[in-house]
């Protein structure tokens, strides 16, 4: 990583991690090749448990909880950890989490999402991870609804929570249609007072990519500006990914083949920025919250 100063600080983060078997290749790959610095686990999904097992043999694993109240592959679903009552709203007809943010929105009720989110914290907790932060699949938490939860359990666990200045600085924010600004902006603030670190931009994969890998990423690095930024991608090894996520599996295997590639690692290296992972970033916010 480039030497001397920097006013650009970059999280290269890995989403979806425990999704898949193939996900969890990669970050364990991308990780050891130091270009990946930390990622977040999706506590329902089925591959969760290979996952705890690798952060209890590696303690230092940089390693969030993606907070998940969607399953929106077409046949490779899960469901939540604690409450399946109609009631709840948490489940489609068929007893598994929506398949898209809208219907979480008008479905699940806010307690009930609370429940869940606690439930998804302490079994990553349980199984031994060193929780450095929160974050949301497909951005869900941070749905008007349910962003008081979201900046109450950050405070509560003593974690950041990935906020961005704004809602167009969350991007693609496609899920979060109907947030206003306003709306957002009051949570931003309350985050502010209680010394949650706010993000200048957050960058994503593109899963409507048609240019070439290579010169996709290189763009989409290369915009970044001064500040703090989140750099949020979906590498995975091939094998299973191809069925579960027919249509668009590519776009995460291009990013696996290129973020290991020596060459594209090395340019990434050479940016001017500084590359960190959460647990700096949980580490400053516990630092600021004890001094008061």
């Amino acid at each position: 990583m480039i030497d001397g100063p920097t006013d650009a600080r970059v999280v290269f983060h890995q989403d979806d991690v425990g999704m898949c078997h193939g996900a969890n290749v990669a970050f364990r790959e991308l990780r050891e090749l130091g270009i990946v610095t930390s990622g977040s686990v999706m506590v329902p999904c089925p591959w969760f448990a290979e996952l705890a097992e690798m952060a209890a043999g590696e303690p230092a694993l940089d390693t969030g909880v993606h907070l998940t109240l969607t399953a929106e592959k077409p046949h490779y679903r899960w469901g939540p950890l604690v409450s399946v009552s109609p009631s709840a709203g948490l489940t489609d007809p068929d007893g598994y989490l929506w398949r898209d943010v809208a219907s979480v929105r008008r479905n699940a009720h806010p307690d009930a999402v609370e429940i869940e989110f606690r439930a998804q914290i302490e079994r990553a907790l349980a199984a031994g991870i060193d929780v450095t932060h929160l974050d949301a699949h497909m951005g869900c938490a941070l749905a008007t609804e349910f962003a008081d939860i979201y900046l109450r359990l950050g405070t509560e666990y003593r974690l950041p929570i990935l906020l961005t200045e704004t809602v167009a600085a969350y991007t693609p924010n496609k899920h979060l249609v109907g947030v206003s600004e306003a709306a957002y902006g009051e949570v931003v603030e309350r985050a502010r007072e209680l010394d949650q670190p706010i993000f200048d931009r957050a960058l994503e994969t593109d899963f409507q990519r048609t240019t070439p890998a290579e010169a996709f990423y290189r763009s989409l690095i290369e915009s970044i500006g001064p500040g703090l930024s989140f750099l949020a991608l979906h590498p995975n090894a091939p094998g299973e990914i191809e069925v579960i996520e027919p249509g668009t599996s590519y776009i995460r295997t291009d990013e696996h083949a290129l973020f290991a590639d020596p060459e594209f690692r090395s340019w990434v290296a050479a940016r001017p920025v500084e590359w960190i992972g959460f647990r700096v970033l949980r580490d400053e916010y516990r630092a600021r919250r004890g001094a008061r």
